[in-house]
């Protein structure tokens, strides 16, 4: 279709036509694992990447092909590539475009799985540090950095990276940026508008928006899209399923009206709890939030849907936790339903207490991914836990 579509119209028709088989509306699941291609010499272009088409659905499914088309219609790329998760498309990435002798940087704090996947790739000779923001990225990048990796807004302590500084720093030693946008989604955040190389999803998150499947994947300029797909792809396997990608197609129709909800239900909540003067928030709709001009900016005005509570130790985040009866306790975020967890003891739990401490998760924080329920519903569970969690301080539990 016509990229220059609006948002909401390309969230519904980009991948999209009808089958050319059967006609069908909806994108058919093509659950096949091979292709014929026809004849040897089709066949060999197709698997030299030469040729578009598909022969074998590790590389490229039907189904699979329109999510993609979707998502680089979305953020504004020229490809992108799907798979099985978002630490598949992580690992595909470094696993492509940096050898040994390379050195990837970072704007810390980040999804601990990625950090966790950094940490891996000091053992094959590829040099990883962190920087505590772009000044300071600034100032320390080489010419052995290849890659410079930033989320905005971080996980889970909700801090700002201005993107376009990032990349203008990146590039000017010959470095690709590359930004997770799994808590903005190109609905709010569009990075490869302010300079980013390769934009990556966790798609199991918002693309999907109901919890029900798992992926993962990369938008960018079609040459660096073709060879994460021939390498990154083909040879680590993380490949996505068509089933999956049916239901990413079906959720991202309604990405922009979810992450509307989204917001509005987030930004509520922040609001009257920042507004109580007893708990620390973190939010980057706050005026009073550090990054809230520059997310204004990076955000088209709405801030995300996810929010942090420091309740100031351990005991008392896990009792409001455990007296939360509409946020589920899952380590999840970006469903349909509100979601609660503690990253300090689950998805940045391998960090260690010292690397948790200088990037500001504390063992009282506590992320909320905000559903689309009604506001005020959720507003009266949390006030509701706080208030039991400080009524039985020695209590682990409900």
């Amino acid at each position: 279709m016509d990229n220059t579509a609006r948002f909401r119209t390309r969230a519904v028709h980009a991948g999209h036509q009808l089958d050319p088989a059967t006609g069908a509306h909806a994108v058919p699941i093509y659950a096949t694992s091979t292709f014929g291609y026809g004849d040897a010499a089709r066949g060999a272009r197709l698997f030299a990447g030469e040729e578009g088409g598909y022969f074998y659905s590790r590389l490229s499914n039907p189904t699979v092909r329109a999510f993609e088309e979707k998502l680089a219609s979305l953020e504004g790329t020229q490809d992108a590539v799907a798979f099985a998760s978002g630490m598949g498309a992580a690992s595909a990435i470094a696993l492509t475009l940096l050898k040994q002798g390379d050195e990837i940087a970072f704007i810390a704090p980040l999804y601990g799985g990625t950090e966790g996947l950094f940490e891996m790739l000091t053992r094959f000779g590829i040099g990883v540090w962190e920087a505590h923001d772009v000044d300071d990225l600034r100032e320390r990048l080489t010419e052995r950095t290849r890659l410079v990796w930033v989320e905005t807004p971080t996980n889970p302590t909700l801090r700002i990276t201005d993107l376009r500084a990032a990349a203008n720093a990146a590039h000017a030693v010959g470095a690709r940026l590359v930004v997770d946008n799994t808590f903005s989604t190109p609905a709010l955040t569009r990075p490869a508008e302010f300079g980013a190389d390769l934009v990556m999803h966790s798609a199991t998150k918002y693309l999907g928006g109901h919890g029900d499947a798992i992926g993962g994947v990369v938008a960018g300029d079609a040459e660096t899209i073709l060879e994460l797909r021939l390498h990154g792809l083909r040879h680590v396997g993380a490949s996505l399923g068509p089933f999956e990608a049916y239901l990413f197609l079906r959720g991202m129709k309604t990405l922009p009206l979810r992450m509307d909800a989204h917001c509005a239900g987030a930004e509520y909540l922040a609001g009257a709890l920042a507004a109580r003067g007893d708990l620390k928030v973190f939010y980057p709709g706050l005026p009073s939030h550090p990054g809230h001009a520059l997310a204004r900016e990076q955000m088209g005005g709405r801030f995300g849907a996810i929010l942090s509570l420091d309740l100031g130790d351990f005991g008392a985040a896990q009792r409001f936790l455990d007296h939360l009866q509409l946020f589920t306790q899952a380590v999840s975020l970006g469903d349909v339903e509100s979601l609660s967890s503690h990253p300090a003891s689950t998805t940045h739990q391998l960090l260690g207490e010292e690397v948790l401490g200088k990037h500001g998760i504390t063992p009282g924080l506590v992320r909320l991914s905000v559903g689309i329920e009604d506001p005020e519903d959720l507003l009266e569970d949390v006030t509701r836990a706080l208030e039991l969690a400080r009524r039985t301080p020695a209590a682990a539990g409900r």
